[in-house]
């Protein structure tokens, strides 16, 4: 028997999603929002939205399992953040201040910090430490409203350390009410004294065979950059990966044009990421090939970088997504603060920036149900903001607005730990 599992009543305004929800859409299709509006929750999906009135007389808060009186604030749909690199040991807080001294990122790597360095204390801790470390990123996650987030491996660059890891992904994914979305990244970079070529040919002889055998992740993901690995070298994982049932993704165009924007469109990828340098052929490819554009702002913010051109691919109705890309050197778990940065930084609209940080950001997860909107039918994933429209969210920056988290219906965070969002 179908259980009401919540009502959310007098929402000043409940933000549905863009006009059309299907991957390929105009990505400025204006928003559908319900002002002086409920949604209502059936065993973990979106039953009903619509005016407050209507929806609680067929579906009566008290007969909810969750009762929320969103009286004059924001109703939207849960974050998907889909690029982070959120499962990681050590700190690197040392190298923020290099960085403001003058020191590329580049120079950093040559001198044993960046990745490298992480992937050192990363082999170093137990099973154990890493799934402690990473619950208390997703904690903070879902207090900025992420419901859904992708964790990357690679942080290991060794067959034990990147099964290790997917498996504690796993493990996470089964503790936390965020979905975690597992990627291996075992070609994040090239491991100190050990030739290139021939970490390439470890990934795809030895890493992906193991990464198939435990079948934990969903996608795999290449570093193809300057300083990483080459268009010839990103292509034979991807491929490889792809042998092995995982999906392509790339880092493609943050630091130099090298083609990788070129080898996402050919493959068909899922998504390419970064795209700081993208050219407008590489736009065009990417936007004919279907390719989800993944714009990272956070990272241009942190590097003190020019950002990605988003314009470029929302003027060929691109799905652009916004994610936070969470890392030691991009050191931010709120989505809420990347759309902001969208705003200010590649001068989205609003709307834009939210769209790309739900709906879009399913789309670059290659989930079509409606995750990121709060259709009829789509996973009851929300986010009740202390605001009374989304507007306030990348207006009101630095300021956590989230109020109440619901997963599934269900609530997943209450700000203060409290229960006073509910009735």
């Amino acid at each position: 028997m179908a259980e009401l599992t919540a009502v959310v009543r007098d929402a000043a305004e409940v933000v549905v999603g863009p006009e059309e929800a299907e991957r390929g859409d105009d990505a400025s299709a204006p928003l559908v929002r319900r002002e002086d509006a409920a949604v209502a929750v059936v065993d973990g999906r979106v039953a009903a939205v619509g005016p407050s009135d209507e929806v609680t007389r067929e579906h009566p808060p008290e007969n909810a399992a969750v009762a929320v009186d969103a009286a004059g604030k924001s109703v939207i749909p849960g974050f998907v953040d889909a690029h982070t690199h959120a499962l990681f040991a050590g700190d690197r807080s040392d190298e923020f201040e290099a960085k403001l001294r003058g020191k590329t990122y580049q120079e950093i790597m040559a001198e044993g910090g960046g990745i490298l360095r992480t992937v050192g204390a990363t082999r170093a801790a137990s099973d154990d430490d890493l799934l402690e470390i990473l619950l208390s990123h997703l904690d903070t996650m879902l207090a900025h409203g992420t419901t859904t987030a992708e964790v990357k491996s690679g942080y290991g660059l060794d067959v034990e350390t990147e099964l290790r890891m997917l498996e504690v992904v796993a493990r996470a994914d089964e503790r936390h009410p965020i979905d975690v979305v597992p990627t291996f990244m075992g070609a994040h970079a090239v491991p100190p004294g050990v030739d290139a070529d021939d970490y390439v040919d470890e990934v795809v002889s030895e890493q992906l065979p193991a990464v198939e055998a435990q079948g934990i992740a969903e996608f795999c993901d290449v570093f193809c950059d300057e300083g990483a690995f080459t268009v010839e070298a990103s292509r034979r994982v991807l491929e490889a990966g792809r042998e092995a049932g995982l999906a392509p993704k790339i880092h493609a165009d943050e630091f130099a044009t090298l083609g990788g924007s070129r080898l996402a469109a050919d493959l068909g990828a899922t998504s390419a990421d970064h795209l700081l340098r993208s050219t407008d052929e590489d736009v065009e490819a990417l936007v004919e090939a279907g390719v989800v554009p993944v714009l990272l702002p956070g990272t241009a913010f942190a590097l003190g970088a020019g950002y990605a051109d988003a314009g470029a691919f929302l003027d060929r109705g691109a799905p652009v997504a916004v994610a936070t890309d969470f890392n030691p050197n991009c050191y931010s778990q709120s989505l809420g603060f990347a759309a902001s940065l969208a705003c200010v930084g590649m001068r989205m609209t609003p709307a834009q920036a939210l769209v790309s940080v739900t709906r879009n950001g399913a789309l670059a997860l290659d989930r079509t149900d409606g995750l990121g909107t709060l259709r009829e039918g789509a996973p009851a994933d929300l986010v009740v903001l202390d605001a009374p429209s989304h507007v306030h969210l990348p207006y009101n920056f630095a300021v956590n607005a989230v109020e109440t988290v619901l997963k599934g219906g269900e609530v997943a965070h209450a700000r203060n730990g409290s229960g006073a969002a509910h009735e």
